[in-house]
């Protein structure tokens, strides 16, 4: 499935890492691998190399359509490469947490992979407050990327200040679907909802008619931590969330308050069985099925309707910006990034500039089920659902960055958060999530 960073068991791979423990400057202190301790690009890379060094990659994309994906992304930079041996090391189970933790590893014995995948945004701190990723600005990142980038993913790119990733692919988190046969029969127009808390009439008239009002699954805190999130945005703004992500959250204590009570009364609506299911698909299925009225989650749900013969998009399922999100794209991401230390500068350097082409983008994002972060890539091999995505990304006013998925917040605020969900889906008392989500950035 595309959901590919929570476990079945709704773990992140973020908090298995922070169980691991950090890394510190005094473990990569030394000097292993093609990179060194040179503080700069400049002293390591070469016009015209003689020859390159082997390029490792560290990922975890090894099944379905992000095998394709990643396989596509190799072919292309192979055909334009001919001369620099790929070797990639693939870290599956865990939703991402085994690589995670073999890259940590890896980096604190002072030889990393020649780069990895990971999330871009606050994600990258656990590396850019150690000095552990080079700057590749210049080198990476030129003027043509530059206007090919919307704000968002420049950002996510620059966490710290330098540019130290290459986003490579966007997927969308604020996406209301909806089973469309539905909707028609309880007479709801998706379009015409303004915010969140209205969308409370919309689920009330499908519980009038024997439907579901929103599928949901809260066996594990991430999916209602994600929902949550889209709730805060859409009810109070996109000021008001990145204040919160900002860490002011008593200035923002009456949105919070609020956002977490309009998720207390959606559970009135939510399936019988939501506390139950341990997987996103297993909630989603309502929409396939035709039981439900409304399902949030990221736009990799898409793929579990796109597999179904039995449906088909614009006619019996579709989306909308959830409530009060028009205009925005919140954004989950993977990058790959140029770590100190990299046993093949020269090639490393090669293959991120080759994931911000077009090209490469091109090549990846359509069997991934996602869309490209470059704005001039043809849409053309994209199915119409992405096409779609591609249209709403280059028309949005703002990107926010997931909370969920690592971009938002850094990594120890991100366990904290997490843990204040696991807390909430227990309990449903917005006092003491308020008060724990205080806590998460202390």
């Amino acid at each position: 499935m595309n959901r590919r960073n929570i476990d079945k068991n709704g773990k992140s791979r973020r908090a298995v890492l922070q169980a691991t423990g950090a890394i510190g400057v005094a473990a990569v202190a030394g000097c292993l691998g093609g990179g060194g301790d040179a503080e700069s690009l400049d002293d390591l890379l070469e016009e015209e190399p003689d020859e390159f060094e082997p390029l490792e990659i560290g990922h975890w994309w090894t099944a379905g359509g992000e095998e394709k994906a990643f396989n596509a992304l190799i072919e292309g930079f192979s055909e334009e490469y001919s001369d620099i041996e790929v070797n990639p090391s693939p870290s599956p189970g865990g939703a991402g947490s085994a690589l995670e933790t073999d890259v940590r590893n890896r980096v604190v014995d002072q030889d990393p992979p020649s780069t990895f995948q990971v999330w871009p945004g606050q994600s990258l701190t656990l590396y850019t407050d150690d000095d552990l990723l080079y700057d590749i600005e210049g080198h990476v990142w030129n003027d043509d990327m530059r206007e090919a980038y919307l704000d968002g993913p420049i950002e996510a790119a620059q966490p710290s200040g330098d540019f130290v990733a290459v986003p490579i692919n966007i997927h969308r988190l604020n996406n209301l679907f909806y089973n469309v046969n539905v909707i028609e029969d309880i007479g709801v127009d998706p379009d015409s909802i303004e915010s969140p808390s209205d969308l409370l009439d919309a689920m009330a008239a499908a519980d009038d008619a024997g439907y579901v009002g929103m599928a949901q699954q809260t066996q594990s805190a991430w999916s209602t931590l994600q929902l949550w999130a889209q709730v805060l945005l859409g009810e109070h703004g996109v000021d008001v969330y990145r204040s919160f992500i900002d860490g002011n959250v008593e200035e923002n204590e009456d949105a919070i308050r609020d956002s977490l009570q309009i998720v207390i009364d959606y559970t009135d609506y939510f399936n019988d069985d939501a506390s139950s299911l341990d997987a996103w698909d297993e909630a989603s299925a309502y929409i396939n099925r035709g039981e439900a009225a409304f399902f949030h989650q990221g736009d990799w749900a898409a793929g579990e309707y796109e597999a179904d013969e039995n449906i088909e998009y614009g006619e019996d399922w579709d989306l909308a910006a959830y409530p009060g999100t028009a205009g925005m794209y919140a954004l989950v991401m993977d990058s790959f990034v140029f770590p100190k230390h990299s046993p093949s500068p020269n090639a490393t350097v090669r293959f991120l500039r080759y994931c911000g082409t077009t090209d490469a983008q091109e090549r990846f994002n359509p069997p991934k089920g996602s869309i490209p972060p470059r704005t001039d890539v043809s849409d053309e091999a994209f199915t119409p659902f992405l096409q779609d995505q591609m249209a709403d990304f280059q028309e949005s006013d703002d990107q926010p960055p997931s909370i969920a998925h690592g971009l938002a917040v850094s990594p120890s605020v991100q366990t904290e958060i997490e843990g204040a969900f696991a807390n909430f889906i227990d309990n449903w008392d917005v006092d003491e999530t308020y008060g724990d989500l205080v806590s998460s950035f202390e």
